[in-house]
């Protein structure tokens, strides 16, 4: 994500070699979503930890092969090339991200709920479903948080995006693409993750995000340590929009820590 080529020349320079440490100077978490296409090689991961704090949180999203193809079953070479590739990053990997696709119903359940069960113990893992049934079936709700065993439920907040037609090309192609999903604000651990979808207009974007304000603000309350990805159609602005989401929930947990200051970009050079 930290390589969108909209964010060079104003949040990351055109050297992909320090886009990532100029990212993390917007934000202090990302998430991994080039990891889902291929697992990254040992000495890439090795240069995301050499450009980033301790600190800095990696949601990084285990491979298609293991949660798509082979839909958590018989998936241990695959997922086991990816735990090697990514130790590079020690206490960075925030959480290890399952996405699963929408075909993927309450019926496998008791697959999920194996398969996280033989994971290592030492990270942390957050799980998105895309099935409806998990919603809108309360028995079936109530299955999946047993399965999780200690892992997080993911919300991906689409609710904002899908309130009015599209207006732009971005949006059109989103429409399309993006999952129509339930609402849901429930935390299961002490570190829930957020995925939010806005509109390409920030104004729109902003007033879908005011209930995750106060719902992040209370979990900060709580003792949790919720991490937000906020997103729009174009993911142009989101850096921005992001430092903005922060600052509001800021104004009402004045204990929140402040995010970094960006790193200022090297200005261009000129032959006059």
């Amino acid at each position: 994500m930290w390589t969108l080529k909209a964010w060079q020349g104003r949040v990351s320079p055109a050297r992909s070699d320090e886009r990532l440490r100029h990212y993390a100077g917007w934000c202090d978490a990302v998430e991994g979503n080039t990891t889902f296409y291929a697992t990254p090689t040992r000495e890439t991961v090795a240069t995301w930890a050499n450009q980033t704090d301790p600190s800095f949180r990696f949601v990084l999203k285990l491979p298609k092969v293991v949660t798509h193809d082979r839909r958590l079953v018989d998936a241990a070479t695959p997922l086991d090339a990816f735990l090697r590739a990514i130790e590079p990053l020690g206490p960075r990997v925030h959480a290890l991200w399952i996405q699963l696709p929408g075909s993927f119903g309450p019926e496998e359940t008791g697959t999920l709920g194996s398969f996280i069960r033989n994971l290592p113990t030492h990270y942390r893992y957050a799980v998105e479903v895309r099935h409806p049934g998990f919603f809108t079936d309360a028995r079936a709700t109530n299955r999946l948080e047993q399965a999780l065993a200690g892992a997080e439920w993911i919300p991906f907040d689409t609710t904002a995006f899908f309130r009015k037609p599209p207006t732009s090309a971005a949006e059109r192609e989103a429409w399309t693409k993006k999952p129509r999903m339930p609402l849901r604000t429930q935390a299961l651990t002490d570190q829930p993750i957020v995925r939010y979808l806005g509109r390409d207009e920030t104004a729109a974007t902003v007033e879908g995000w005011q209930r995750w304000v106060e719902v992040a603000a209370g979990w900060l309350r709580e003792g949790r340590e919720p991490t937000f990805f906020i997103h729009t159609p174009d993911n142009a602005d989101a850096p921005a929009l992001a430092r903005m989401f922060h600052q509001q929930v800021r104004s009402r947990v004045p204990g929140l820590e402040a995010l970094p200051e960006p790193v200022p970009l090297e200005e261009p050079l000129t032959l006059f």
